[in-house]
């Protein structure tokens, strides 16, 4: 705006200053009920455009000893002057501001990746797609005012003037009234009112910011207080603050900068990074602070994966924090944001290293009933498939092999696991590996705690059964563990099935051996019938107890249940089928030989269905009746 034209002699000042004096003594709210109740920035143009060149004519007069009267005269009117404008700009800023409309935009904060290309790369579509931005062009040699006008040129929606595919900047006032803004905060500041206008300013759009917030559900709540929450309620959390830190990163703050760049940048020495620092700073230190609870809290397993979702959204941000807080009186906030960023990593690897010790050291000597999957390898199993849907977050932060080998040689409490078997496996991959290895080895220490030998094979075989499932059931960590060692895992899962069947059926078959029964090197009518019905006798007793016992056992899996059926009825009922065949014939022909001869071959048949079920064999018999 240009200033009023003067006569160049010392009595057009006057002149001039007089009647600028009266029009802001005309506007003096408390001097005047009229001007007290109306805003001058409400009126049309011409009014206001009369009081700034009043303001300005005062301005002039401050460098002027031609005024009569001197100081007192002018500091008074300019006085006058300011706190009008202080109450107009205040009023434009609340009356102005709307507030964003964070459900439709919040999509596109928690969406985007960090890059500076088109927004054609980040998946287009939508009012940002490449056509959209077609319209926009270099801001870098435009004027603040350019930039104002021309977006008030546009298609009246609220949009950015300069986007990133992470960055939205949105609207936060009409163009229209940031162009008084400006006008009113130049004046305020050449006056020597910088601090009045930047206070009014901070606290205006601290509030806005608070309330942007508080729909955000960003909570005001102290590091101290978020470490004793629950980590049930912390989880919940989590999920709310990543989405919303990325709306206050790339919406909230990215416009409370462009705001304060429109009304502040190049009046003063860095006013509008004062004033954006003033608005945000706050805020900034409050949203980051609940990460950086949650990266020096307690460590424990359960938090891993969540920690994880924490470092994922900051690294994902890092690069629009460091931008948008790019000022060096912004420091704090990006040294904040990367110290965050370093706790959580260091927070990731300690909680892998200490679970790994909490499943070697896992205490529990209490055997689980019928040699089923120990509640451990499922809680191990599920964790480590979750660490591979982390994969290619972890692959990042894991850098070193897991702590084995010779740390450990003398301590016969810890398994080994050579290296060089493994070569070419990612760090994490052998993290994996050893998690797997010394679960293994926990499972084994526990089987040890079973009465019955063929129990404790069955759980080693039911519980490596589920490892190789759990390994082989997602392409991603079948990958990393690797073919190689699942053919290990395959291999211990066999002899366990072996040893499982030499420790059930060898004593069990051994009644069913020729052994003992012939006389004159063949089976004549000279069989010693005592010796016969005692093996007979020994059969049935062993095969109850074995059926009684294993009906009580339980494979949960029902493929394993059915195939383990069948190898033992592979076994069991030819050697019987035969046994009977050629000795029924010497009981029969003696007196009660249902008290020798109690199964037929379908009996067992039948009797070998009701193994693995976990229930008493009471319960298959009133089954199979029925």
């Amino acid at each position: 705006m240009e200033p009023p034209e003067t006569s160049s002699s010392g009595g057009g000042v006057v002149v001039g200053f007089e009647k600028a004096k009266s029009m802001i003594m005309r506007w003096d709210a408390t001097a005047s009920e009229e001007a007290k109740e109306k805003m001058i920035f409400d009126g049309d143009h011409d009014q206001v455009d009369q009081y700034l060149q009043a303001v300005d004519e005062i301005q002039k007069a401050m460098s002027s000893a031609s005024v009569s009267g001197g100081d007192e005269k002018v500091n008074s009117a300019v006085q006058i002057a300011m706190a009008r404008l202080e109450d107009e700009f205040h009023h434009i800023l609340l009356s102005q501001t709307a507030p964003l409309e964070l459900d439709s935009i919040s999509a596109d904060a928690t969406s985007s990746v960090h890059s500076f290309a088109s927004e054609s790369t980040a998946g287009g579509g939508g009012e940002f797609d490449q056509d959209h931005d077609a319209d926009y062009v270099d801001d870098g040699d435009m004027s603040i005012k350019d930039q104002i006008q021309r977006g008030d040129s546009g298609s009246g929606n609220s949009t950015c003037y300069r986007s990133t595919s992470s960055i939205r900047e949105m609207d936060l006032i009409p163009p229209e009234a940031v162009v008084d803004l400006r006008l009113i905060a130049s004046r305020m500041i050449a006056s020597g009112y910088l601090r009045e206008c930047t206070q009014v300013y901070g606290s205006v759009r601290k509030s806005a910011v608070d309330m942007s917030f508080r729909r955000l559900g960003i909570e005001k709540i102290s590091i101290g207080d978020i470490q004793r929450l629950e980590w049930d309620a912390l989880e919940g959390k989590i999920r709310k603050w990543i989405p919303a830190a990325k709306v206050c990163v790339r919406i909230l703050f990215a416009s409370e900068k462009r705001l304060c760049e429109q009304i502040f940048e190049g009046i003063g020495t860095a006013v509008d990074d004062a004033c954006f620092m003033e608005t945000v700073k706050g805020p900034a230190i409050q949203l980051f602070n609940f990460a950086e609870a949650i990266s020096i809290s307690r460590r424990s397993p359960e938090k891993l994966f969540k920690i994880l979702d924490l470092h994922d959204a900051l690294m994902d941000l890092l690069p629009d924090i460091e931008e948008v807080f790019k000022s060096k009186t912004a420091d704090s906030i990006r040294v904040q944001a990367a110290e965050i960023l370093s706790r959580l990593t260091e927070a990731a690897r300690g909680i892998l290293s200490e679970f790994e010790n909490a499943v070697l050291r896992e205490p529990s000597k209490v055997p689980v009933p019928g040699g089923t999957i120990h509640p451990l390898t499922r809680y191990v199993m599920n964790y480590i498939n979750l660490i591979s849907d982390y994969k290619q977050t972890l692959i990042g932060l894991i850098m070193s092999k897991p702590s084995t080998g010779s740390r450990y040689s003398s301590d016969p409490t810890t398994p080994d696991m050579e290296f060089t078997e493994l070569e070419g496996k990612t760090p994490l991959a052998l993290h994996l590996i050893w998690i797997i290895v010394i679960l293994q080895f926990n499972l084994d220490g526990k089987s040890k705690h079973y009465k019955d030998a063929s129990l404790a094979h069955l759980f080693m075989m039911n519980n490596v059964h589920y490892i190789v499932q759990k390994a082989k059931g997602t392409q991603e960590l079948r990958e990393m563990i690797g073919d190689d060692y699942l053919k290990k895992l395959m291999a211990k899962f066999r002899q366990a099935a072996t040893n499982y069947q030499r420790a059930t059926w060898v004593g069990v078959l051994y009644c069913l051996r020729d052994e003992g029964l012939h006389v004159g090197g063949s089976f004549s009518s000279g069989v010693p019938k005592s010796v016969l019905r005692e093996r007979f006798k020994t059969f049935n007793s062993m095969f109850d107890e074995v059926h009684r016992t294993q009906a009580l056992w339980l494979v949960p899996d029902n493929q394993l249940r059915e195939e383990l059926r069948i190898s033992i009825s592979e076994v069991l009922i030819p050697a019987y089928r035969s046994f009977l065949g050629r000795f029924r014939s010497h009981i029969e022909s003696a007196r009660h030989p249902e008290n020798y001869i109690k199964y037929s071959v379908e009996d067992l048949e039948d009797a070998v269905l009701d193994f693995f079920e976990g229930c008493p064999v009471a319960q298959h018999l009133r089954r199979r009746s029925q």
